[in-house]
């Protein structure tokens, strides 16, 4: 699936798995930011709302000052900070948090506060159902995907439950795929930019057979290419999809559909991928994700 220089050509291959012989269920959805309304506007921010199968994402634009809060919050959720700080309470405790960092707030009561405003995206896992009817795809999984797992968190960390967050300043290593980091609910992967856009020869169609893949555009422009696997049943049998998308936006990718990406704009292209749950080949590989002392795979991973 992959080039020889691309380090993901070295994961293990999965076997016996795949989606069901028909009736597969397998729609991208799209939350296009720049040309939406937002679901909420307060006096000092808009927040847009999207979901996946497993997850609900919100981007959120803010001014100096703008809060967020939650109240009753079931599991860990992830706070991505592409570009100013914030200052996140959790528990009576509070943790000022740079800019360009990635942080996990545990479960329970916490408040984010953007002192200097800027752009915010968390990230929350299907059981934050009230966050549901926000998306502008809310119906968008009402037709089950039988392919696809329910959600399941990952283990607990061994040193206890607390606001962690990461900088996002990492040098590129060779044999090292992006930068990746995982919770007990997702794996974030915020790829190396794209200065300028991706050579055409250069790409790395593939597909996964039974999760859900996250894209979201920070800055720049892309191309999400798309192909449908044949199944017996040629109502599963979809056109070739290539959606050009600016950012900020959200595109989820369904399993088992083949897909690659190519950066667009002439300037810096940035794309996250997000996973919820972790990836298990991604966490596999000795190295790749950067916190994982802190955050353990499940025994039977």
């Amino acid at each position: 699936m992959y080039d020889k220089n691309d380090p993901r050509s070295a994961l293990a291959q999965k076997s016996g798995a795949g989606p069901a012989p028909k009736g597969l269920v397998a729609e991208p959805q799209l939350g296009l930011f720049y040309q939406e309304e937002p679901a909420e506007t307060g006096p000092h921010s808009k927040s847009w709302y999207t979901r996946g199968h497993n997850f609900v994402l919100s981007w959120s634009e803010a001014q100096a000052g703008a809060v967020f809060e939650r109240r009753n919050q079931p599991d860990e959720y992830v706070v991505l900070l592409p570009e100013a700080g914030a200052r996140i309470t959790w528990n009576g405790e509070t943790v000022d948090v740079p800019g360009f960092s990635i942080a996990f707030v545990p479960h329970g009561d916490s408040r984010v506060e953007l002192p200097d405003g800027g752009k915010l995206c968390r990230l929350f896992s299907i059981n934050s159902r009230d966050l549901v009817p926000l998306c502008t795809n809310r119906d968008a999984y009402a037709r089950k995907r039988t392919h696809i797992p329910e959600f399941k968190p990952w283990p607990e960390p061994p040193a206890g439950w607390k606001v962690r967050h990461y900088s996002l300043d990492v040098p590129k290593q060779e044999g090292r795929f992006g930068r990746i980091f995982r919770c007990t609910t997702f794996m974030v992967n915020y790829l190396e930019p794209n200065d300028g856009p991706r050579d055409p020869h250069n790409l790395s169609p593939h597909h996964h057979d039974d999760f859900e893949q996250c894209s979201l555009a920070v800055s720049g422009s892309f191309i999400h290419y798309l192909r449908w696997t044949w199944t017996i049943d040629m109502d599963d049998w979809r056109d070739d999809r290539a959606d050009h998308v600016q950012s900020p936006s959200a595109y989820v990718i369904p399993p088992p559909v083949i897909h690659t990406t190519r950066a667009m704009e002439p300037g810096r292209n940035q794309l996250v991928d997000i996973f919820c749950p972790p990836r298990t080949d991604f966490s596999e590989k000795p190295g790749w994700v950067l916190n994982a002392k802190d955050y353990p795979m499940p025994e039977d991973a």
